[in-house]
């Protein structure tokens, strides 16, 4: 029998020692679980950075960032890896490049762009459903009446008349002609609410619903009779706005984006919406 080296016999011994601690005894705790560590590229790094020196305010819109050969330096990276960021940042509409430009990157404000495109990105590979979308908008568009309902001015009751005016109007033109009234009309609320966020939120969210389901509403055979009904809503919410009743305007405009686009949403997922619509 051929002899076995002392340390090969040490570090058996070791690993079914190990192999004996981590079998887990009745009755014993199991042990804690880790998931692989994912790398992260040296580019991400400095789009981390660049946007953590945003929501800090110690880089604000109007800055230049420091020159592609200073930003080498500093990050201590290949010229490419900078380059690569700079691509990523711009694209997300952080920084904007001129080609020529001496100084670096010039820092944007904010704008609605990245928002538009990550919520469509999440929509299309399916991490965001229909329903989730239109849910949300309930949500946020009702929020939005229920404020503006006790703070609009007269001169902007007369402003939200005149939205309704135009879609109906627009009724008589096409679908597109009436989506842009439409989101005038909830421009204003937005405005009338003085949440800027929320006019965000909502113009984002609308143009990404309308954009997967647009087609089907301007097509559909009874598409006149959709506007007809919705401008109908419209009035009623204007109405409620009017009289201070912001509960009441607020459930008549989930009624309405319910009505308008529970259709376009499965069954199985139609329930979430309801809860949003019932008293």
């Amino acid at each position: 029998m051929p002899d076995t080296p002392q340390g090969s016999s040490q570090g058996a011994a070791a690993a079914s020692s190990q192999g004996d601690s981590q079998r887990s005894s009745p009755g014993a705790a199991p042990g804690p679980r880790f998931e692989p560590v994912q790398p992260v590229r040296a580019y991400q790094r400095i789009v981390e950075q660049v946007e953590d020196a945003l929501a800090r305010g110690t880089l604000t819109p109007g800055q230049r960032l420091p020159s592609e050969r200073e930003l080498v330096a500093q990050f201590a990276v290949s010229r490419s890896t900078v380059r690569e960021a700079l691509r990523v940042l711009e694209s997300n509409g952080v920084v904007r490049s001129r080609p020529g430009d001496p100084n670096g990157p010039e820092v944007l404000p904010f704008s609605q762009t990245g928002l538009r495109k990550q919520m469509v990105r999440l929509a299309r590979v399916d991490e965001l459903t229909l329903s989730e979308l239109i849910g949300f908008r309930m949500i946020m568009d009702g929020a939005a009446i229920q404020v503006a309902s006790r703070l609009r001015t007269p001169e902007q009751l007369d402003e939200l008349e005149a939205t309704l005016v135009a879609m109906r109007d627009a009724i008589d033109v096409d679908f597109d002609a009436f989506s842009q009234a439409d989101l005038a009309f909830h421009e204003l609320i937005a405005r009338i609410s003085r949440n800027s966020l929320i006019e965000t939120c909502n113009e984002v969210v609308r143009g990404v619903v309308l954009g997967l389901i647009s087609d089907k509403i301007a097509h559909a055979p009874n598409s006149r009779a959709l506007m007809l009904e919705s401008l109908h809503h419209h009035a009623e919410v204007v109405d409620a706005i009017r009289a201070g009743d912001g509960h009441a305007a607020a459930r008549l405009a989930r009624q309405n984006m319910f009505d308008y686009y529970a259709g376009y949403v499965p069954d199985s997922e139609q329930e979430t919406l309801r809860a949003l619509v019932e008293d």
